[in-house]
């Protein structure tokens, strides 16, 4: 589904629900109004309950790799009506769209450049200062961008997603988010 498509949607009122498979802190980040958040690491546990949901439903990641997982999980699961929203929240946003912010942080996209780019201009100049063996790691890191940007995963965004400052403030009860994202649909029908 593209941004257009859903942003009308939304705008009509239509009964399409968001279910949203980014980290809680992503979520607290900025997320549409309205959304449900059930992170895609734990979106196995769910899926046998997501499935009886009826109506629309849009997944939605930061980019759209992550919804296009979830979409397989439930489609394995059983769940028929469900949409990717193209470009993920990338796209939303640089369409204009409004989102909900609950904590402004830097996102794990920033974090990955600032951290790449300090190891590789650290490398560089201790490759020059100290040895040149330390050429090698500017040499991982550039490696490990190029393989990020051809397979769309990041092993280092991962890892930077477990530390303690990109974990949500509050913490994800997925359980009490399902049962809400499954009741909402029967007071919509």
């Amino acid at each position: 589904m593209t941004v257009l498509e859903l942003a009308s949607r939304l705008g009509a009122g239509d009964a399409v629900r968001v279910l949203d498979v980014r980290t809680p802190a992503e979520f607290e980040h900025g997320h549409l109004a309205g959304a449900y958040n059930v992170p895609l690491n734990q979106l196995h546990e769910h899926a046998r309950e997501l499935r009886g949901a009826t109506g629309a439903v849009v997944l939605i990641c930061q980019s759209g790799q992550r919804a296009r997982q979830a979409e397989t999980v439930l489609r394995a699961a059983g769940m028929a009506s469900m949409h990717v929203l193209d470009g993920g929240m990338k796209a939303w946003l640089a369409a204009g769209h409004a989102v909900r912010q609950i904590r402004p942080r830097v996102s794990i996209e920033r974090q990955v450049r600032m951290v790449a780019g300090a190891l590789v201009a650290a490398s560089s100049l201790a490759a020059l200062a100290v040895s040149p063996l330390f050429a090698w790691l500017a040499v991982l890191v550039g490696s490990g961008l190029v393989f990020a940007g051809a397979t769309d995963t990041c092993t280092m965004g991962l890892l930077l997603a477990k530390l303690p400052y990109n974990s949500g403030a509050v913490t994800c009860d997925t359980e009490s988010i399902v049962r809400q994202f499954l009741a909402h649909q029967s007071s919509s029908s």
